[in-house]
């Protein structure tokens, strides 16, 4: 497909409407092999290839003006029980709402990946993959049995290869590189096979989670009551009862939840958590956590609602509406420091902006993800508690790119001042999560810390992922901003 095609302007069409480009040619793959044809074409032409398969990508990785082939998985969305593999088949495509769909209503199970409903599982998986319910079952990655992929040698040729988690798998580095690497990196993925480690079963319904009904506790506070110590305790407090609370194998780690400060401009904060409704004692546990975020706050609720939601209610999920977008993300293993949060709080009260979208959302971290070891997976982050998550909403004119990013940028520079402006790993922090990547974090005007970008997203793992790609994109056919480089 090339411009003037009716359907050229909805394929080069990306959530983040900040970005745009027009490529010289799309292919709308439907197989591997359509795949490698249209790979070995680019590569043959010295074209430069960019894949999708949600289009939700927060930097420019498949629209900056370099790209002129774009190879759109979106329509290799098949969801199935492969029963040579004993393991779930997912294409590159598939969406998480539909996905998660398919896998409840035919087997009752689940994979813990994205709580936006609308994300591509092709580079979500890649990446990492967590949702609210990583805490229990840990993240998509830990999941992963195989991955197929497209690569191309060092002569230019395309080819397929099935990595697998096996110890005796001769492309087993492949495999380890997709538990987290990121997306552009390697080649390009065109099926997973998902299935829980050391589950040996002839029952599809217990090789992955299983999907519960939940139970749900939604708090908020008007901005009219906050001052700056009841914001300060309310999301120290927040953060210390994770702490305390996130060990591997804790009774608490089945509580999952989400804290929004939002600007004033929304009006309110708010506190939404939930713990499966077959856990015994789960109420308690629930308002154990909100009891303890209250305690010494001084500052009454202006809303508290209860309700229970089956698995596949819409409400279980982020639906986000595209825009222009700018957000960035960090890890924590404690709780803010008392500067940090006055700093939040800072912007979060700053008249400059008006987008009741923005905000500085915490999700809870820990739990199974951390009884991982760092280097089992390529996703490194296995000490976490919290992931961080700063935006400034979504916006439509490009006349207001410089007020939301100029905001977000400062916010978060301001946040990490004493590591350089960036979450540099130590003692509280656990660096940021490639899913979200952030070019930034590669520019010495935003990171003066001395922490190279990689170190941030991949830690110690980084080496291990310069080697693989050196093995598998040795002409380095797949690159970006924030991609590995060959060793």
């Amino acid at each position: 497909m090339q411009p003037g095609d009716p359907r050229y302007d909805s394929f080069v069409r990306a959530h983040n409407t900040r970005f745009s480009n027009r490529p010289d040619q799309v292919t709308i793959a439907t197989s591997s092999d359509q795949v490698a044809q249209a790979l070995g074409r680019a590569v043959a032409a010295g074209r430069q290839v960019a894949v999708r398969s949600g289009g939700h990508c927060l930097e420019n990785f498949t629209t900056y003006s370099g790209v002129k082939h774009l190879i759109d998985l979106s329509q290799m969305s098949d969801v199935y029980y492969d029963e040579r593999r004993r393991a779930f088949a997912v294409g590159p495509g598939a969406i998480v709402a539909p996905t998660q769909n398919t896998l409840f209503k035919g087997w009752g199970v689940t994979i813990p990946s994205a709580g936006c409903s609308e994300v591509g599982l092709g580079g979500h998986i890649l990446g990492g993959g967590y949702n609210f319910f990583s805490r229990i079952h840990g993240v998509a990655v830990d999941h992963l049995y195989a991955v197929e992929v497209v690569v191309v040698g060092a002569d230019g040729q395309p080819r397929t290869v099935v990595a697998t988690s096996r110890q005796d798998d001769p492309n087993r580095d492949l495999w380890w590189a997709h538990t987290g690497g990121g997306g552009g990196n390697f080649g390009i993925v065109t099926r997973y096979w998902m299935r829980t480690p050391g589950v040996d079963s002839s029952d599809p319904g217990k090789l992955l989670p299983r999907g519960s009904n939940q139970r749900v506790r939604n708090v908020q506070w008007s901005w009219k009551d906050l001052s700056p110590r009841a914001f300060r305790t309310l999301v120290r407090n927040f953060s210390q009862w994770y702490e305390l609370n996130s060990a591997p194998g804790a009774n608490e780690v089945q509580v999952w939840a989400s804290f929004s400060a939002s600007h004033q401009a929304a009006g309110v904060i708010g506190l939404m958590a939930g713990v499966s409704k077959d856990v015994p004692g789960g109420e308690a546990l629930l308002d154990g956590l909100f009891e303890a975020t209250a305690a010494g706050a001084g500052v009454s609720a202006v809303s508290d609602s209860r309700y229970e939601l089956p698995w596949l209610d819409r409400d279980n999920w982020y639906w986000g509406p595209p825009g222009r977008q700018k957000d960035k993300t960090s890890d924590l293993k404690k709780s803010y420091t008392e500067e940090q949060l006055d700093t939040i709080y800072t912007y979060l009260t700053d008249d400059s902006i008006s987008n009741p979208g923005a905000q500085v959302n915490l999700a809870a971290l820990g739990g199974k993800i951390n009884a991982v070891r760092p280097d089992a997976t390529a996703y490194v982050h296995r000490d976490s508690i919290l992931r961080v998550y700063f935006t400034p909403g979504v916006w439509r004119a490009e006349a207001e790119d410089a007020t939301h990013v100029g905001w977000v940028r400062r916010l978060y520079r301001d946040v990490y001042r004493n590591t350089g402006g960036v979450p540099v790993p130590n003692a509280n922090n656990a660096g940021a999560y490639i899913n979200y990547p952030d070019v930034d974090l590669a520019d010495p005007e935003w990171n003066t810390s001395g922490t190279p970008w990689h170190g941030l997203y991949y830690g110690a793992n980084y080496a291990r992922l310069q080697q693989v790609k050196s093995a598998y994109d040795p002409r380095d056919v797949f690159h970006h901003a924030l991609s590995i480089r060959p060793a």
